[in-house]
């Protein structure tokens, strides 16, 4: 795109919010427009206005009367037209949006949708046309454009998020890579920069946090842009100029809102998402880990041997899975892809048979330079197959451009007609990949374990930000990495509940596991499979609980940042009595306490600075010593 576009597209999108108030005197002269949208009583409500004089389009969203988003910015440019402006109100059509659906892995493995969703239809320049889909759930507000064929490439978005100046905000620094740290500001005195597009905001309607679903290879990805000063942030797309060949349906603008607690359970990404394109699921089982990279390090990749230890861990506590990570397939000499026998020269046949007989699957990094091609990908993903590998964990996309996306597009059909569950490093994050590809059991896309620069307060912000739009590889688990982590064994143990993964992979040596039984113990009884989730306590920097069911059993993990307390957790695990075993920081090492408590009692644990800890919670019956089975 050239020098001169560029800066009128740029224009256009940054003077939209000082084009709405300067125009704002006028507007009440001349025959504005407004359409509302809910899904029912204390359910949040969207706005969209329609300025008489300039044609302009905001939206705005409320609770309960109270702001959550006010009026922002709606429209996109193309090459063809500018849909930010002049536009004429054509129709509407609206219908409802019911649908039960069941994923692999998440919050909870059952779903129900249900939206009220409505289509405004505008007439643009020169015979240009736009149509506005707006959706309303009990949890969130979303939004996209649909285009008809022939508008031509999208040259940028004019849509923005305008927030109260004072609303509290968290947010994480844009990368490319999504492993930005978090961290609180008001939304006006955050720093001009770029921000990922997981944002979490609070006001006088809830907290609201800002996401993206159905993204594919069709358009671009977002980050959001922000000026020191003011509550507005911009979506700004990965690409000058998205291709579109045919008629194109962008991405949703979605906002997850409600209390901490809706917003914490939401699902409304997955919800947005189209339904899933593999019929068999069989195949595709959560489970959790041994993840030999930080607890053998590159050398671990290189050796049957070490590989083959580990795997005897793995089988010795019944994990299901052991992650081979870089290393071993880069052994200078040894074996060459680009030799039509090259399968032949690798162990990794060797580990997956003897790993099979002692009920293990086998997990293998590959970086993305070498399935980027077609030809690369009928060399390793048939090949994997036959070897009988579970599962990929591709490293290094790094970028959320267009045809990066489409590689994306083509993975993910090639890898479910492969039966090999995916996790993605160094990626973008979940926006609704999961409903749609379920063998997709988790992403990085988070400052996980292997930073050493996280602080108890990123730990803390976690569960309500990155973890709330889909699963997320933290890794935790690395109890040897005294010094390079912010946070107590306790609390290490806590994050296996605290954050959710449909591949939670254990980052420990076996020597760390067995100077503490009692973790191990833990670990050996966690799933990765869900059938809900609630939010017991937290404020986002400060604390989150959580609460998992499997079957009857509900697995707590608590994470906190600042000075020791007795923290006092509400138990709403349902009537009756429960026997709740908790593991926290002692003196001298990890302790277990067990104790009775009705459900809607109160559950009381010692806390040391920056610590958490871990529970699991039964029916309790006469008799009853133990949830572990």
């Amino acid at each position: 795109m050239s020098v001169p576009i560029r800066t009128a597209v740029t224009a256009v999108c940054a003077s939209l919010a000082a084009a709405l108030l300067s125009s704002a005197p006028a507007r009440a002269q001349q025959h504005d427009q407004a359409w509302s949208l809910s899904a029912g009583a204390h359910a949040p409500r969207a706005e969209v206005s329609l300025d008489g004089t300039t044609g302009r389009l905001t939206l705005a969203v409320s609770r309960d009367g109270r702001t959550v988003i006010e009026p922002s910015p709606v429209g996109l440019v193309t090459e063809q037209a500018d849909l930010s402006k002049d536009l004429r109100f054509l129709h509407r059509k609206s219908r409802k949006v019911e649908e039960r659906y069941r994923t692999a892995s998440g919050k909870r493995l059952d779903r129900r949708v249900r939206m009220h969703e409505t289509r405004l239809s505008f007439a643009g320049a020169a015979g240009s046309r736009l149509d506005l889909v707006v959706r309303a759930a009990a949890d969130g507000v979303a939004y996209r454009y649909v285009l008809p064929a022939g508008s031509g490439d999208v040259l940028g978005e004019a849509s923005a998020f305008t927030l109260p100046a004072d609303a509290k905000a968290w947010l994480g620094a844009y990368r490319a890579d999504n492993e930005g740290q978090f961290a609180q500001y008001t939304a006006a005195t955050a720093p001009t920069g770029d921000y990922s597009d997981q944002a979490l905001f609070s006001t006088d309607g809830g907290y609201t946090l800002l996401a993206e679903s159905d993204l594919t290879g069709g358009y671009s990805g977002a980050r959001l842009a922000h000026d020191q000063g003011t509550g507005t942030y911009r979506v700004e797309l990965a690409d000058e100029r998205v291709a579109a060949t045919g008629p194109l349906a962008t991405p949703w603008r979605a906002m997850v809102t409600g209390d901490l607690a809706t917003v914490t359970r939401s699902t409304f990404t997955d919800d947005l998402a189209p339904a899933s394109k593999v019929r068999d699921t069989s195949w595709i089982r959560p489970g959790t880990v041994l993840w030999t990279w930080l607890a053998g390090g590159r050398e671990a990749g290189q050796s049957l041997a070490a590989q083959k230890a580990y795997v005897d861990q793995a089988a010795r506590r019944h994990w299901p899975y052991e992650a081979v990570d870089a290393g071993w397939y880069y052994r200078p000499g040894e074996w060459d892809v680009t030799d039509p026998d090259w399968q032949t020269d690798s162990w990794m046949p060797d580990l997956v048979r003897y790993a099979r007989a002692k009920g293990v699957g086998i997990i293998v990094w590959i970086h993305q330079r070498d399935l980027d091609t077609p030809e690369e990908r009928a060399q390793w993903l048939p090949t994997l197959e036959t070897w009988g590998v579970k599962g990929v964990k591709i490293d290094f996309m790094n970028s959320e451009a267009q045809p990066m996306l489409r590689w994306y597009d083509t993975v993910l059909a090639e890898t479910a007609a492969h039966h090999l569950m995916v996790d993605f490093h160094g990626s973008t994050i979940p926006k609704g990949i999961q409903r749609t590809w379920p063998q997709v059991m988790t992403l990085e896309g988070v400052a996980g374990e292997e930073k050493r620069t996280n602080t108890a307060a990123h730990l803390t912000t976690l569960p309500f930000t990155r973890n709330v739009i889909g699963s997320m590889d933290f890794t935790p688990g690395a109890f040897q990495r005294v010094g390079l982590r912010p946070n107590s064994d306790a609390a290490e143990v806590g994050l296996t509940v605290a954050y959710e993964s449909g591949l939670q992979m254990f980052a420990g040596t076996p020597e760390s596991y067995a100077a503490r039984p009692l973790a191990q113990a833990y670990f050996d009884q966690v799933p990765a499979a869900w059938d809900d989730t609630r939010l017991l306590d937290g404020t986002p920097g400060q604390e989150a609980v959580l609460a998992r069911r499997s079957g009857d059993r509900w697995f707590l993990g608590g994470v906190y940042a600042g000075a020791a307390r007795r923290a006092r957790v509400p138990l709403p695990l349902g009537p009756g009595r429960w026997l709740v075993e908790t593991i926290r920081d002692g003196a001298d090492g990890l302790v277990q306490d067990r104790r009775v408590l009705r459900g809607g009692g109160t559950l009381t644990v010692d806390v040391v600075a920056n610590g958490g800890f871990a529970g699991l919670a039964c029916p309790w019956r006469p008799g009853l010593t133990t949830c572990h089975r």
